[in-house]
């Protein structure tokens, strides 16, 4: 039953996601209280996500790390600008609805010990809306880079004019690329994107030959000519499964 509800949901949010290119974007991660992550992605599979949709918010996609000891839960939300998100998220918090739907779900104590937000913007270079489809179940990647000052841009022409199309070359679904928008910490030195893969495997030798491409080397050492563009450790990357209720999988 869980999952035909799901489907349903799915399906009947796909219609936003075809409704025009949203402006701004919110990359949220819940961090679960002790022991409550099922009881959230309960919440969100059954009440939150539908009240999202119907307060004007895209729901992107669900997913939790494969690797999860921090109990969270991220996901991507999109809207048509900044003013709607804040329109969207005081109409949504007012509805005796989900109210209703929080006070049930947190009889037992609170399901969320805390929340971080980034509000991020597409890259030029970046895949619009909708995400493509892929075999499910896949498996997704967010990799953050952190440049030293200056380098954003330097990164930014090189992924446009050669690292998207070699991770597509060698097996990568290139999924959308994001900066953080003006006023953040990071603001000014983060690109931040999504990869879909086949399996754990694939992510692997997708990479390994990657790096190995001579056309890759060639684009890293001409970029880097006038000096690195990444701090030391300046790449994170978190393996990805989609929740059941996402639209994305």
């Amino acid at each position: 039953m869980r999952t035909l509800l799901a489907l349903a949901f799915a399906l009947s949010i796909v219609p936003m996601l075809y409704a025009g290119e949203p402006a701004c974007f919110e990359l949220r991660t819940y961090h679960a209280a002790e022991g409550k992550l099922e009881a959230l992605q309960s919440r969100f599979r059954d009440h939150t996500a539908s009240l999202f949709a119907k307060h004007g918010m895209t729901n992107v996609a669900y997913w939790t790390p494969k690797e999860n000891a921090g109990q969270t839960l991220v996901y991507l939300l999109a809207y048509p600008d900044r003013a709607a998100r804040e329109t969207s998220w005081k109409a949504f918090l007012a509805d005796p609805v989900w109210q209703a739907a929080k006070t049930e779900s947190e009889k037992d104590g609170k399901l969320v010990a805390k929340v971080e937000s980034l509000f991020l913007h597409l890259t030029d270079y970046s895949p619009k809306l909708p995400i493509a489809a892929g075999k499910a179940p896949r498996v997704f990647e967010m990799r953050v880079y952190t440049t030293n000052p200056g380098k954003l841009a330097t990164l930014d022409t090189r992924f446009r004019d050669h690292t998207v199309g070699l991770f597509a070359k060698h097996g990568m679904t290139n999924l959308p690329y994001f900066h953080l928008d003006e006023g953040q910490p990071g603001a000014e030195t983060t690109l931040l994107y999504f990869l879909a893969h086949d399996s754990v495997e694939a992510q692997k030798a997708s990479f390994d030959a990657f790096r190995a491409d001579p056309a890759w080397i060639a684009a890293r050492d001409a970029s880097e000519k006038d000096g690195k563009i990444l701090i030391d450790q300046g790449v994170a990357s978190t393996l990805l499964e989609a929740t059941d209720f996402s639209p994305v999988k």
